[in-house]
């Protein structure tokens, strides 16, 4: 007869707890996505040691912020219901503002200091005015948010056509490249994303219009006789939305020594992967941004990753698009499952 001692019962109970907080770990979105970008940086290293190198992990994680950052805003859209896809109009239409600001200030004479922190916070107020003015038609005029972002999606896009015509701004004032600069030895841009997801979750856990935007999501007729003013949720959820978007294009914009004064290609279809293969359901009511930011990692890791694998590239649109299906199905099937429940 085996003897059990108190020591025995105690590393055996910690270790079924470690177990079973490991299982509900990789239960989650974030848990499996996490994985997912372990394993793929694992088997593809193998492969080609390249891919670990310092520049390409600098490249994945730094040059791929700004999508994270901008997917942050755009989970919290989802998160309620709705949708943007306004979004890389936007951020090209302020990324142009942010950098004309800057070359235009800098010939004035004005000091370096303050060329460079008018023309950094530009694209902040410049996103924030247009999330306000899509949450008015979407709140107040109860106008469809797929609708109202499409018109400015045409607005924003035509009217950077007309006004800079695609063209290249160059002579950058010294200072202005946020993005470039590094603090111990980590990028900028890291940092900015790290501490936007982590205070950004920790507001829709703890704050009550973070919780809120849950419930409008979920059912926004059950929150509004709940009593909560899904109004002004939706309203600050777009000028939310706006504020971020206006960080994605600081860090775009002074993430080179010149600018392109185009919306960039194809930029909503990955910050919206970015959110749905995040965990965040496409159907509003759940979710979590710091799901949206691994998945945008993830997503710019099998690009770099095709690369080095010899695959074109050009396959990722059609990897998006899958993870889009499978998400978007398993989100389905999983509230089909709650309600026989």
């Amino acid at each position: 007869m085996t003897a059990t001692t108190p020591e025995t019962t105690t590393v055996a109970a910690t270790g079924n707890r470690a177990s079973r907080a490991l299982r509900g770990s990789l239960g989650t979105q974030e848990g499996v996505l996490l994985l997912l970008v372990v394993l793929l940086m694992i088997f593809v290293g193998l492969y080609n040691p390249r891919f670990l190198s310092e520049t390409n992990l600098k490249d994945v994680f730094a040059a791929n912020a700004y999508v994270a950052v901008a997917a942050i805003g755009m989970s919290m859209v989802i998160i309620t219901g709705n949708i943007d896809i306004s979004i890389g109009a936007l951020v090209g239409c302020l990324v142009t503002l942010s950098g004309t600001l800057a070359v235009e200030l800098a010939k004035t004479g004005l000091p370096l200091p303050m060329v460079n922190g008018i023309a950094w916070i530009a694209p902040l107020v410049g996103g924030m005015l247009a999330g306000a003015l899509i949450g008015f038609f979407v709140a107040y005029l109860r106008i469809p948010a797929i609708v109202v972002t499409l018109g400015m999606f045409s607005i924003l896009r035509g009217g950077l056509i007309l006004v800079a015509g695609g063209n290249t701004i160059y002579n950058l004032p010294p200072g202005y490249t946020f993005a470039q600069d590094d603090w111990l030895g980590i990028p900028s841009p890291i940092y900015v994303m790290v501490g936007l997801t982590i205070l950004v979750a920790l507001w829709m856990r703890y704050s009550a219009i973070g919780r809120s935007m849950y419930a409008v999501g979920g059912n926004a007729e059950a929150a509004r006789l709940s009593g909560i003013d899904t109004r002004r949720v939706l309203m600050i959820t777009f000028i939310l939305n706006g504020l971020l978007a206006g960080v994605c294009s600081l860090l775009l914009a002074t993430q080179f020594n010149q600018i392109q004064a185009t919306a960039p290609p194809g930029l909503e279809l990955f910050i919206i992967t970015s959110s749905v293969v995040g965990g965040v359901s496409i159907l509003g009511g759940t979710g979590t941004v710091i799901g949206s930011t691994l998945a945008s990692i993830l997503v710019k890791a099998i690009g770099s990753a095709m690369l080095f694998v010899n695959v074109s590239p050009y396959w990722l649109k059609a990897v998006q698009g899958v993870l889009i299906l499978v998400t978007v199905l398993s989100d389905v099937l999983r509230r089909r499952r709650q309600a026989r429940r």
